[in-house]
């Protein structure tokens, strides 16, 4: 009969012929879970292993005092969980939003050094659960705290779908000092993690001459430097790597040197400005994203009848197959607000060239121009909940708003 161990327990096992030390988990499919001291989990055969060390009794350290710096500028840390505000749960081998934002400042030294912060905790999830009334919680907090003095606001967030919020917000607030959008790849308790680097990074751009909402993360697989991606034109590119964002059809705004945290930013960065923010942050929420495949069934495009506006990521420039185009017509014909992306990412929607684009033209498709899928349909949440005339909702959506569409795209990115 195999020993029972406690979660925390250090125990021996085999891996693949070689002996190993790790922390005990769980089972799992008859199997160990072992924490590592690299910070990553294995299992192994639940039988061969023995005890080496009992866990006993949590020490519960005391957490280090968070000192200011009064002569510092002013920044405000909003955390709504995600990667870089987590830790492994111990029970599960999870990683879960646990840390409040003076956890961070304690979690990231150097932060402290940098500027003054007043904290607050939007959220603790997952970004898989963000939503688009957390999305208005933001844009209120952000615009609450530059309106109390700060002079830079980061945002922690969870990086699956840090582009949407940090479009979102975009729309719904008019800002003149930084606001910026920051997660991480990797957890804190694993060597090749991301958070500290790109929480001073973003602290640097927080305190920059910047003026508009940006994501801040590597922009290499090294760690010299961080990027500084407008919101409506960035994207994620790659489930783990640590330089995943990306700018879409243009350069990054900028970026952050590490170690130096010099800042450098570009001639097309927004600057910031002495004025106030403004906040319109009405947004509806009955609009849809859908990607196209071929033998796409047009009840597909049906589900979203009732809806007030669907964005399509099409085909190439821009397109789907002709039996949809008669269920898209039929949406018009009822009132909802279609716009026609492209899957591609980069270049611009064009449906003149062939039939397909044409018959979508006459049945009231418009035109996404080059705007990327996730910031079209940010864009459409809060077009149509701040202008209700759906004509003019429609030359909303082919105007740009926050550097969303650009007149040209660039050739090479």
């Amino acid at each position: 009969m195999s020993e029972t161990f406690a979660t925390g327990d250090l125990v021996a096992a085999s891996c693949r012929g070689h002996p190993v030390e790790g922390t005990y988990i769980t089972d799992r499919d008859g199997m160990a879970v072992l924490k590592m001291k690299s910070g990553y989990n294995i299992g192994v055969d639940r039988a061969g292993c023995t005890l080496v060390k009992a866990a006993g009794a949590p020490a519960t350290p005391a957490a280090p005092v968070v000192t200011q710096d009064d002569s510092l500028p002013a920044l405000a840390i909003i955390s709504t969980g995600g990667t870089i505000a987590s830790r492994i749960d111990y029970r599960t081998g999870a990683v879960t939003s646990q840390f409040t934002a003076d956890d961070i400042l304690r979690a990231i030294p150097g932060l402290s050094s940098l500027a003054r912060y007043r904290s607050e905790v939007l959220a603790t999830i997952l970004s898989e659960n963000m939503t688009p009334r957390i999305w208005q919680d933001l844009a209120r907090a952000i615009h609450a705290a530059v309106k109390d003095g700060a002079e830079g606001v980061i945002v922690t967030h969870g990086t699956d779908t840090m582009a949407y919020s940090a479009s979102a917000v975009s729309y719904m607030l008019d800002t003149p000092v930084p606001v910026v959008f920051v997660g991480s790849q990797r957890s804190a308790d694993r060597p090749s993690s991301d958070n500290i680097m790109n929480g001073l990074c973003a602290a640097a751009a927080a305190r920059s001459d910047l003026g508009e909402v940006a994501v801040a993360m590597h922009a290499t697989t090294n760690d010299d430097a961080c990027a500084i991606h407008r919101a409506t034109r960035v994207r994620k590119m790659h489930t783990s790597r640590r330089d995943a964002f990306q700018s879409l059809d243009m350069a990054p705004l900028g970026s952050v040197a590490y170690p130096s945290l010099a800042v450098t930013l570009s001639d097309e960065a927004v600057r910031r400005r002495e004025t106030e923010p403004v906040l319109r942050d009405s947004l509806e929420e009955r609009c849809g994203l859908l990607y196209f495949y071929p033998g796409m069934a047009p009840e597909m495009i049906r589900a979203y009848e009732g809806y007030k506006g669907l964005v399509i990521a099409g085909t190439g420039l821009g397109h789907v197959s002709t039996p949809c185009i008669g269920a898209l017509k039929d949406l018009v014909d009822a009132g909802t607000t279609v716009v026609m992306t492209s899957q591609c990412l980069n270049g611009r929607v064009c449906d003149r060239v062939y039939d397909t684009g044409r018959d979508l033209l006459a049945a009231g498709v418009i035109e996404g121009e080059d705007m990327l899928p996730e910031a079209a349909l940010t864009k459409m949440m809060w077009v149509l909940g701040n202008e209700k005339d759906q004509e003019k909702a429609g030359k909303m959506m082919t105007t740009n708003l926050k550097g969303e569409i650009r007149r040209r795209s660039d050739y090479g990115f």
